[in-house]
């Protein structure tokens, strides 16, 4: 990462309560086209959030503390902040000396955006305002929110409006609304107003349609390190659960992927 700042402009896409298994079952099916020339390996990594619910997990993530490996550690982090004892900063860790990693990166000379989505993003009340003020430009309406159809195509002409013409390197967060409930309408066929993991799933395949153009647009100046992830899962009635902020493991377990975008926006 020492060799990626200043030289690289950076991506982190949020997908809202993505679940690992339905990420999975997606792109095993083929109906994750985009992703799947971008995944390395033409797969997801299984992790482990740092929160059970939104806040939690982005005010972890924007410490530096991304989804961690579901496997035996420790595991090195991209980012972490200056911290004594850290067992996993190691020597490829770029190192900020601020309390969150937006601060960190316009020391490093990053101009820091962020295009919300679900409530904690929506700068409406103060707690909504908490996550977005860590950026030097915040950008919500109700058209990115989890009622909005096109919600994310919405976010992209944003975040295009937002960087397109930026001569520093940029750090842009998307937290992604579309895989939240509700999501029915992304499956039209289904019960009406019943949200289901079909019609989470149907979200989904609808973001894949259009990430690309997010892709594209974060590479035309420079490569971009992007980081496409969960912040958590969400239930849809397993042991008798429904929604999220609770420790299940479809809420704990998460897709992650890191890639690193060519000028140009190829693979």
């Amino acid at each position: 990462m020492n060799a990626v700042i200043g030289t690289h402009d950076l991506l982190l896409v949020t997908l809202d309560t993505l679940r690992h298994d339905v990420a999975e079952r997606l792109l095993a099916d083929g109906r994750l086209p985009t992703l799947a020339r971008f995944l390395p390996g033409g797969v997801w990594e299984r992790r482990h959030s740092p929160g059970s619910f939104t806040y939690a997990a982005h005010a972890a993530m924007l410490a530096g503390f991304l989804p961690t490996p579901a496997a035996p550690g420790p595991h090195p982090r991209l980012f972490a902040a200056d911290f004594p004892g850290s067992e996993t900063t190691a020597p490829g860790t770029w190192r900020f000396a601020a309390a969150d990693l937006p601060a960190g990166l316009a020391r490093a000379g990053y101009h820091t955006v962020c295009v919300g989505g679900v409530g904690f993003f929506n700068k409406l009340t103060p707690l909504g305002t908490a996550l977005p003020s860590l950026f030097a430009e915040s950008h919500w309406e109700p058209g990115f929110g989890v009622t909005a159809p096109d919600s994310f195509e919405r976010q992209i002409a944003c975040a295009r409006r937002a960087v397109a013409a930026r001569q520093e390197p940029v750090f842009l967060l998307v937290n992604v609304s579309a895989l939240h409930q509700p999501n029915h309408f992304y499956l039209p066929s289904g019960p009406p107003g019943h949200d289901s993991l079909d019609s989470h799933a149907a979200a989904l395949a609808y973001v894949d349609r259009h990430i690309g153009e997010l892709f594209a647009l974060m590479s035309e100046r420079r490569p971009c390190l992007a980081i496409v992830c969960s912040d958590h899962g969400t239930a849809y009635g397993e042991d008798g659960h429904t929604g999220h902020r609770i420790g299940h493991e479809v809420v704990w377990t998460v897709p992650y992927a890191e890639f690193v975008i060519p000028k140009g926006g190829r693979p």
